[in-house]
């Protein structure tokens, strides 16, 4: 079964961290780059960060630029996303997204939350 699981996500307080993970599963995981979306309330889903199937080269949103950092493991069928200095603005559902040519897999979405 094609799947992607994301976990990581919860509460956490302004200036604090998380790291997501999103497990990959029935698919060429290194064949695929990979992304992070997220949507907060009200918002459309947005672009945080993308990853080559190499990891190789990444592109960051400019909100994120310095405080995130995407990294995989293709041994692990394993895409992470380290979220440091959260601001409240970082909360949303963060979605990990597989993309290879016109291939497209979606994971469930984990929710974060910056509140004190």
């Amino acid at each position: 079964q094609v799947q992607l699981v994301g976990s990581g996500g919860g509460l956490v307080q302004p200036g604090g961290s998380l790291r997501l993970s999103c497990a990959a599963s029935g698919f060429t995981f290194s064949n695929y780059a990979m992304s992070w979306y997220r949507q907060a309330p009200g918002n459309e889903r947005e672009l945080v960060v993308v990853i080559t199937s190499t990891g190789g080269i990444t592109k960051y949103a400019d909100s994120v630029e310095g405080r995130f950092t995407i990294s995989r493991d293709n041994a692990k069928n394993t895409v992470y996303l380290q979220m440091n200095s959260l601001k409240p603005e970082d909360t949303a559902v963060y979605y990990c997204n597989a993309r290879w040519g016109s291939v497209e897999i979606w994971g469930q979405g984990t929710l974060v939350t910056v509140s004190s």
